[in-house]
């Protein structure tokens, strides 16, 4: 039975996966940088026999493992590379070598289960009906995101996917566990940056003077306005600015104000309508107090869509790998991720990863410089990347 064989094979693996993971973990490399990440990937796909083409998008890599009937159909499994700009704290034999930068948000958990779910199913190829693609992806913390680079790189082409899987590590959940969420998931995520200029002068002649940084308090608790008066109630909408800048000193009024935030939805209409409404009442408010504005919002990550039909399935086949108790329903989040790019092209799943241990060790959010996982969760992390892609090819 193939669910027993794949059991067996995540047991014979887990050391050999987990010397991956405490590598990968202490080599992190910044978004579109992973140059020796991607070369230690390769070297593994090499090792295992598997074919695969690198510096796709710079610097990412895909495999592809053939089964007994090539042609027939196509699943994908995707991991993301980077790490992030954060100085780790924690304590351990493979912490983080590189200074001020650390796999705080588990990609180095997500490409070692890829890497052991393509060994798996590599040992398994000839039970395999279709082909499985690989997809080792640069850059997903940072816009435009890998995911969109990789796509109009082709990796979608050449077999296109029927179906495509993500996992992403979740402390919120203990090791052993996965959860899942049919249809809209993550919201959209674009980036804002707003740059007002005005005329600088001595705080305590502001008549004479543009007042960037009034005009700026105007602007950020003004904007919030779009949110809760022009959006529709029942469209979860987040505006946010994260950084303002300017200025130097207590007694003079600086020349420029620097802004930068993000906003995030779940409708695709309404993103593009709020774009508008943020443009135009930003350049509204600083005229009508006579400074120069610029403001720019780069269209960012779409909304994350699991399809229902596919991440039904998915649902059982977790069922049947962890046992019904160790799946749980997710809520919807206002996160972003790029595989949602992959969504919108092909039938996509992106499920959750319990990280943590009985819910009392390893409950350390990512993004944190202290987060770590329950290692043991790396079993079920490839093995379900095995398992549905197994299941989907015979689908």
């Amino acid at each position: 039975m193939i669910l027993s064989r794949i059991k067996e094979k995540t047991e014979q693996y887990f050391a050999e996966i987990q010397e991956i993971r405490h590598h990968l973990h202490a080599h992190p490399e910044l978004s579109f940088n992973e140059v020796n990440t991607a070369t230690f990937v390769a070297g593994k796909l090499k090792e295992w026999g598997i074919k695969y083409q690198a510096g796709i998008a710079g610097t990412g890599v895909v495999g592809i493992i053939e089964g007994k009937i090539p042609g027939k159909r196509c699943i994908a499994l995707r991991a993301d590379m980077d790490a992030l700009p954060i100085e780790e704290k924690n304590n351990t034999s493979y912490k983080s070598q590189n200074i001020g930068v650390m796999h705080a948000c588990g990609h180095d958990v997500h490409t070692s289960c890829l890497l052991g779910a393509a060994h798996i199913l590599n040992d398994l190829k000839d039970e395999i009906d279709g082909s499985v693609k690989l997809i080792f992806q640069p850059g997903e913390e940072m816009h435009p995101g890998g995911a969109s680079l990789m796509i109009d790189a082709g990796v979608l082409d050449n077999p296109k996917p029927d179906a495509i899987f993500a996992l992403h590590v979740y402390p919120d959940l203990p090791s052993g566990s996965v959860g899942f969420r049919p249809g809209k998931y993550m919201a959209s995520a674009d980036e804002i940056y707003i740059t007002i200029k005005g005329k600088g002068g001595h705080a305590a002649l502001p008549n004479l003077t543009v007042d960037t940084i009034a005009i700026a308090a105007l602007l950020i608790t003004g904007l919030q306005q779009v949110v809760s008066r022009k959006a529709n109630p029942l469209i979860p909408s987040v505006l946010t600015f994260g950084k303002i800048e300017g200025g130097f000193t207590t007694n003079v009024i600086p020349e420029k104000v620097e802004i930068q935030g993000t906003f995030r939805t779940m409708d695709e209409k309404w993103r593009h309508e709020a774009h508008q409404w943020i443009k135009d009442f930003t350049w509204k408010t600083c005229t009508a107090y006579g400074a120069e504005v610029t403001i720019n919002i780069p269209s960012g990550y779409p909304c994350v869509y699991n399809d229902p039909e596919l991440t039904g399935k998915s649902i059982d086949w977790a069922k049947s790998f962890t046992g019904p108790a160790n799946v749980h329903a997710l809520d919807m989040r206002m996160t972003g991720e790029d595989f949602s790019f992959y969504t919108h092209h092909v039938p996509g799943c992106f499920f959750r990863l319990g990280t943590s241990r009985d819910g009392k060790e390893f409950t350390t959010p990512v993004h944190n410089a202290h987060f770590d996982i329950d290692e043991s969760a790396l079993k079920t992390g490839m093995g379900m990347m095995a398992f549905c892609a197994f299941n989907a090819l015979k689908d």
